[in-house]
């Protein structure tokens, strides 16, 4: 498996990307330049210099300082929002795949209810019923995008449930929760490294999307998306304030969405047989 991934270059590339923004987002306060909320009227829009290496914005603070910072909510938020949906429509599809019945009637039904709503409008309608914070952002991404996690993990466990080892196990009386942890779950672990993989861009546009419009994180904290809001009336005449961190949501969000491509290669069984 390891051979596998060390030669698909774009899992290679992927991967190391995502780790290198993740490590200068834990590292920011050796990393940027400057305070991030340092403001300096004086400065604004200053141009690129070796004290601010990506200029100023309208209120004179370090654009790259800004750009560093941001990396925490913009990718520490979209994780926390992806491993709660995975927790939850993990939980949820291995319940209604093994035990079926009526645990997968209710399950399976109340996951048709949320699924045939809009998720960006049910986001905007959870964030305006519980109001503007970043929690209730996480909160109504979850309860959201659980139920497609449910959907496609409910698949993947009842392709698995019917396999001799779990029979066996299940002939010789062995507890209904060891079946699920030993067996079902690393039986459909890649599914969820993949899926979760492809979640994560998902979430960070949400979150920025949510930031731009004022739903998510709040001024002056420095977050993409926010960076967005505040630079778009000065998009013509200061196009660096909107370009930087567009381009920035863009090069992530590809990354995560080719490393989940590239991690279905690696994982694939029937790649791993051959």
């Amino acid at each position: 498996m390891l051979q596998r991934f060390l030669h698909h270059k774009t899992a290679v590339a992927t991967v190391s990307l995502v780790l290198l923004v993740a490590l200068i987002g834990i590292f920011a306060p050796w990393i940027a330049p400057n305070d991030p909320l340092a403001t300096d009227i004086i400065n604004k829009f200053a141009p690129y210099s070796a004290e601010y290496p990506l200029g100023t914005d309208n209120l004179g603070r370090c654009l790259l300082s800004r750009m560093i910072y941001g990396i925490r909510p913009t990718l520490g938020l979209a994780v926390l929002t992806m491993l709660g949906t995975i927790c939850l429509g993990a939980l949820m599809g291995l319940l209604a795949g093994y035990f079926r019945g009526w645990i997968e009637e209710v399950i399976m039904r109340v996951v048709d209810v949320m699924l045939s709503f809009p998720s960006q409008v049910m986001v905007f309608a959870v964030v305006a019923l519980l109001g503007v914070s970043v929690q209730n952002v996480i909160i109504a991404n979850v309860f959201i995008k659980w139920a497609w996690y449910a959907r496609m993990i409910r698949t993947g466990v009842m392709q698995h449930r019917n396999s001799n080892y779990v029979l066996f196990s299940r002939c010789i009386g062995t507890p209904e929760r060891f079946v699920l942890l030993r067996h079902l779950v690393p039986s459909i672990a890649s599914d969820l490294a993949v899926l979760a993989s492809l979640d994560v861009g998902w979430a960070i546009i949400n979150i920025s999307t949510l930031s731009f419009l004022g739903l998510g994180v709040q001024a002056p904290t420095p977050e993409w998306g926010a960076m967005l809001n505040e630079a778009k009336n000065v998009m013509t005449s200061n196009p660096t304030q909107m370009i930087v961190p567009g381009i920035a949501i863009v090069v992530l969000v590809s990354a995560f969405n080719l490393m989940g491509d590239a991690l279905r290669d690696v994982l694939d069984p029937k790649e791993v047989s051959e």
